[in-house]
């Protein structure tokens, strides 16, 4: 199958996914029982009478029907038009742009961090198969699966803020401090703490599946002969066992762009950090409808992108995959 038209499948793949990904999001938000009024006007709603009441929403349009507001807001989406944030009073390209260079480091840093520890821990529980070592990385693997990334954030922060006073309670720079004073060590110290705690949402699920991956391929007939012309530890799992174990390790790490989405939304809430988790959940329990939008179709086509240069790592990974490419075209 020829490149371009590879190309142009996952292009239509992605039409397909905003069509239904946006029109879903805008169905559960026009029966929120949320009113956006309401939730525009805030503390001043007993001084704000009907006729203010009607003019605020027919300036965004909030006294039309559903059908015609979400083909209204579409056909701005076509011309490039993502509206204007209710909460923000900007535009919403501007709010997520401001917001993404906020969550972009962190989610980063834990992206990497959960591939690199999750891969190095289910590698030594693999090759220390049975011992305490093993059991102690399974052990809190398992701990992992099982424990809400919120609380997980909430213990930490107990731990490392409370009790043992090492990182600030939260926010993303510290309290008092112009924009314009914060350098990026600030930005970082305020970081490490969040970016741990979101880095233990995909540690476990990397680890348990290379050291089961692992385990397999040490027990295979081409390993025991490796093993039978001297090769042992690293160098046996460098030379003969990373390729198999490395194809896998890279599908759930690029599958993990939506977990860390979602366990970015409830971590940038539990320490307040100012990213594009915490615009969404505003924009949610607020009635935001266009910068939820926005979100929504940018955080998609974030994950969408990071899947797909999985599957094309693929091809330059594992040569079988190359080999049944060439079979198709």
């Amino acid at each position: 199958m020829r490149i371009p038209t590879l190309l142009l499948r996952q292009l239509m793949r992605l039409v397909l996914l905003l069509a239904c990904v946006s029109s879903l999001t805008f169905v559960l938000m026009s029966n929120s029982p949320i009113d956006p009024v309401q939730a525009y006007i805030g503390a001043d709603m007993l001084r704000v009478g009907e006729e203010q009441r009607a003019a605020i929403a027919e300036h965004w349009g909030l006294n039309e029907p559903p059908v015609q507001r979400f083909f209204t807001w579409l056909s701005a989406i076509v011309r490039g038009d993502f509206g204007t944030s209710i909460i923000y009073r900007q535009p919403v390209v501007e709010v997520i742009q401001e917001k993404f260079m906020s969550s972009i480091s962190l989610l980063m840093i834990a992206w990497l961090l959960s591939g690199f520890i999750g891969f190095a821990a289910g590698v030594a529980a693999a090759m220390k198969r049975g011992t305490w070592l093993d059991r102690i990385i399974q052990w809190y693997c398992y701990a992992l699966s099982s424990t809400p990334t919120f609380w997980a954030g909430v213990l930490l922060l107990l731990l490392f803020t409370v009790w043992l006073p090492i990182f600030p309670v939260g926010l993303g720079t510290p309290i008092g401090v112009r924009a314009d004073e914060v350098s990026w060590l600030d930005r970082a110290y305020h970081m490490i703490l969040p970016a741990i705690t979101l880095s233990l949402v995909g540690v476990s699920h990397i680890a348990l599946h290379t050291r089961e991956k692992l385990i397999e391929v040490l027990s295979s007939e081409y390993i025991t002969f490796a093993r039978a012309k001297g090769l042992s530890g690293l160098q046996l799992v460098w030379r003969h066992g990373l390729r198999n174990i490395l194809l896998p390790a890279i599908t759930l790490q690029f599958a993990s762009f939506s977990e860390l989405f979602g366990g970015a939304v409830l971590i940038e809430q539990v320490f307040s950090y100012p990213g594009l988790g915490q615009a969404t959940v505003e924009a949610s329990t607020r009635g935001d409808v266009p910068l939820l939008m926005g979100i929504v179709l940018f955080s998609t086509c974030f994950v969408f992108v990071g899947n797909s240069i999985a599957e094309w790592t693929y091809r330059i990974i594992d040569p079988r995959i190359k080999e049944w490419y060439k079979h198709e075209a």
